[in-house]
């Protein structure tokens, strides 16, 4: 199979948050070790948006129904493994990630880990939604989609053992 390669494109939506350097070529290789992971087997157009927990919030009750903040959404484009594709390009169009940088920045500090991490763990979550997995339900496809974001994870050198702290109970 050949190696997946993936276009995305990454679109700043908010000013809450100052976005690292460096972050634009994380959410690539997340996305790219996600595909590789997979063995998705052609050209892959992924759009990565960044916005705010109010942004995130207003999205989340209109295609979700559910009133409250959340970290990422996640928009696939295709059904059960099909997917349009770009004309010009030849490209499967995956769909959209929507992430909350200003969730991601929370929820590194509440887990103890880095900025880094909590983009990684979230973009390769998201891309997973977009390739068809889904842990809504939970059950044995819950834990299969946490088995493949710790595979792609441990490959991208931001496994949770390396990342994680132990919180003192309170």
């Amino acid at each position: 199979m050949a190696k997946a390669k993936a276009k995305v494109t990454i679109e700043n939506k908010q000013k809450v948050v100052a976005i690292p350097s460096g972050t634009r070529m994380l959410i690539r290789r997340c996305c790219e070790a996600t595909l590789q992971t997979e063995n998705f087997p052609e050209l892959a157009e992924i759009d990565v948006s960044f916005v705010d927990n109010e942004q995130i919030h207003e999205l989340n009750l209109q295609f979700r129904q559910v009133d409250r903040a959340t970290d990422v959404l996640s928009f696939p484009l295709g059904e059960n493994g099909e997917y349009d594709h770009n004309p010009e390009t030849g490209a499967a169009l995956l769909g959209d990630v929507v992430l909350s940088f200003e969730r991601a920045q929370e929820q590194a500090a509440e887990f103890g880990h880095s900025l880094q991490r909590e983009v990684g763990y979230l973009t390769v979550h998201s891309v997973l939604h977009l390739l068809g997995y889904d842990h809504v339900n939970g059950g044995l496809e819950a834990v299969r989609m946490r088995e493949k974001e710790e595979t792609v994870m441990a490959k991208l050198g931001l496994s949770r053992e390396d990342s994680f702290v132990e919180k003192p109970e309170e």
